[in-house]
């Protein structure tokens, strides 16, 4: 029997109001396994994985498991609901050939409002980007 996983660093683009929509409606839900943001890019994040591509995270939703686990893409965002009480079932339905291409799908729209709304520039943030009460 494995270890189970009891923290995921999920690496965000706090320059992105999307990403940091989604952030802080990860942190309002019921947690099965600890969720813990870092802002992609940041000083914090290169201290945590110095082995990281860290232009990539900005690009893309990383989430870096307690033992050493890395996911990227689709799976980044399904392992994100597999840690949440309410969105488990969900999450294994979402890891399956039948709703990997929601996920694909999601990403595509996210990846397009992100280009739309110019995402891509500026600088991410560190001890700035608090959970708003």
């Amino acid at each position: 029997m494995g270890i189970p996983v009891r923290t995921l660093t999920v690496l965000y683009d706090a320059r992105c109001s999307l990403c940091v929509h989604l952030r802080n409606w990860l942190l309002r839900q019921r947690q099965l396994v600890r969720l813990d943001m870092v802002p992609a890019g940041s000083d914090e994040a290169r201290r945590r994985y110095p082995h990281l591509n860290h232009a990539r995270t900005l690009r893309e939703i990383t989430v870096i498991g307690d033992r050493g686990q890395i996911y990227a893409g689709p799976a980044a965002w399904i392992v994100c609901l597999w840690a949440l009480a309410e969105h488990r079932p969900k999450a294994h339905w979402l890891a399956t050939p039948a709703g990997l291409p929601f996920v694909r799908g999601t990403m595509l729209a996210a990846a397009k409002y992100r280009q739309s709304t110019g995402a891509a520039v500026g600088t991410p943030c560190d001890d700035q980007c608090a959970v708003p009460r």
